[in-house]
């Protein structure tokens, strides 16, 4: 059996760039029905590009440096527990009564985020822990001063 081939991303960098694209893109699926129409229909899947490994790197360094310097209402809380805090903060999200007791928060996972919203995710990060001095570690800094954040 020959293995499966990788999915192919075609990234559209605007108008000018649309038409060229586009027609690649009908070619590749027209190709694919084609040659493959045993294994089933071809999925054609559109989006914007996801953060990148930088980020993700710099969400964890950043979140370790809340986690190990700061206190919620008196408790240490994980850097998974200040992802949850953030996120549910910049996405509004609300917490419901759980089956159970207790409440359950609508999450929004940080894997579904743009670039776009990531960003804003690491400058409100940022933000929450510079008001409560947190000493931020050498790879946030650069992350920060990239973005012109700080001098």
């Amino acid at each position: 059996m020959a293995a499966a081939k990788a999915d192919i991303e075609i990234l559209i960098n605007g108008e000018e760039d649309k038409s060229t694209k586009m027609t690649m893109a009908w070619e590749l699926v027209c190709k694919a029905v084609k040659a493959n129409e045993s294994l089933g229909p071809v999925v054609l899947k559109l989006g914007r590009k996801k953060r990148n490994n930088g980020q993700n790197a710099r969400l964890w360094a950043t979140l370790t440096d809340v986690a190990t310097q700061l206190d919620w209402y008196g408790e240490k809380l994980s850097q998974e527990d200040w992802k949850h805090v953030f996120t549910a903060s910049l996405k509004k999200q609300k917490a419901v009564p759980g089956i159970d007791g207790g409440f359950v928060v609508l999450a929004t996972h940080t894997s579904t985020m743009n670039k776009t919203e990531f960003s804003e995710l690491l400058e409100l990060i940022y933000a929450f822990g510079s008001e409560r001095g947190v000493r931020w570690s050498d790879p946030v800094m650069k992350y920060y001063e990239e973005l012109g954040l700080v001098a």
